[in-house]
């Protein structure tokens, strides 16, 4: 098993369908009410690639890209055309001896937001902020760890903005594919499900 850092054919990704799925027990007392556990962290995300198929050619750019992943056997990058850029996003302070960071997205505000570690950023996109003050630093694309060259400051405000993609893998060993046309593929399901590293 590997990770292959290549982006899914994104004229696909930006018709598939998914977003970011919860696994939550919820049991209900005989008083009914009700208590209710959140067994994941973080959330996972799925999608279904198959709605971004609109001709032979995108069919056969997916079969290629499917066929070189060994179907479920090697995870890759995935395109969110909704969600794939944080800006000025708070990762941390210093304390004058860390010098790297992971990068991370948040969502929500008021309550209890969700802070969500990023992995794979697109490197060349990533912009760091210490105080406000633009600053070097080097970054991995294949952890979304950000290193400084010296530690900032004690209580120096880190920021990051940056572009990123999701890891994810087929959830599929097989693709059922029906020529409708000369020139047009139908595929009616391509689920991808993210991976944990």
């Amino acid at each position: 098993m590997a990770f292959h850092p290549i982006r899914f054919p994104l004229d696909v990704a930006l018709g598939a369908r998914g977003g970011p799925e919860r696994a939550t027990d919820i049991v209900t007392l005989a008083s009914g009410r009700e208590e209710r556990n959140s067994r994941w962290v973080h959330s996972r995300r799925r999608y279904n690639a198959g709605y971004g198929i609109k001709s032979r050619a995108d069919m056969q750019a997916v079969l290629a890209f499917f066929e070189e992943r060994r179907g479920r056997f090697h995870a890759f990058l995935w395109r969110d055309a909704l969600d794939y850029v944080a800006a000025d996003e708070a990762i941390g302070a210093g304390d004058g001896e860390i010098v790297s960071f992971q990068l991370t997205k948040t969502y929500g505000a008021a309550f209890d937001p969700y802070v969500r570690p990023i992995t794979k950023p697109v490197a060349e996109t990533v912009a760091m902020k210490v105080d406000g003050i633009a600053t070097a630093a080097d970054v991995d694309p294949l952890t979304g760890i950000v290193t400084f060259a010296a530690a900032p400051e004690e209580d120096a405000a880190i920021t990051a903005s940056f572009e990123f993609d999701v890891p994810v893998r087929f959830d599929i060993d097989r693709l059922d594919i029906e020529l409708s046309s000369f020139d047009a593929a139908d595929v009616p399901s391509i689920p991808l499900i993210e991976v944990r590293e």
